[in-house]
């Protein structure tokens, strides 16, 4: 009942920056928190950073200094600036997204993922 759009990711070289987008629509009375994850090949999927409604930022210690996380409450959209991008951070990013329904019930969404590499 809520689904998550990503768009964002791509090929870039190190050192270079990208922003993901990630839209939520569907029957959502409100959001508490919205985020970020990534898996790359045979990893388990990771937290990136995550942001609250309130705008309280969380982040990996991997990424801190270098990627930035926003939250538009009245669009729920959240963005996640990557700067200074690492090899390392090839992945597939996905967004997360918890809060409740208008029926009043919780939901936790997940979106489908999008590629991030970063090569030369």
């Amino acid at each position: 009942q809520v689904h998550l759009a990503e768009s964002g990711g791509g090929l870039v070289q190190p050192g270079g920056s990208l922003r993901l987008s990630c839209a939520a629509s569907g029957s959502i009375f409100s959001i508490y928190a919205m985020g970020w994850y990534r898996q790359a090949p045979g990893e388990e999927r990771e937290l990136v950073a995550t942001v609250t409604s309130g705008g309280r930022g969380n982040y990996a210690d991997s990424v801190k200094g270098r990627f930035t996380i926003s939250k538009d409450n009245a669009e729920n959209t959240v963005y996640l600036q990557m700067n200074s991008l690492k090899p390392e951070d090839t992945a597939v990013y996905y967004c997360n997204a918890a809060g409740r329904l208008i029926s009043r019930s919780t939901f936790t969404s997940w979106g489908q993922g999008t590629q991030v590499t970063v090569s030369s």
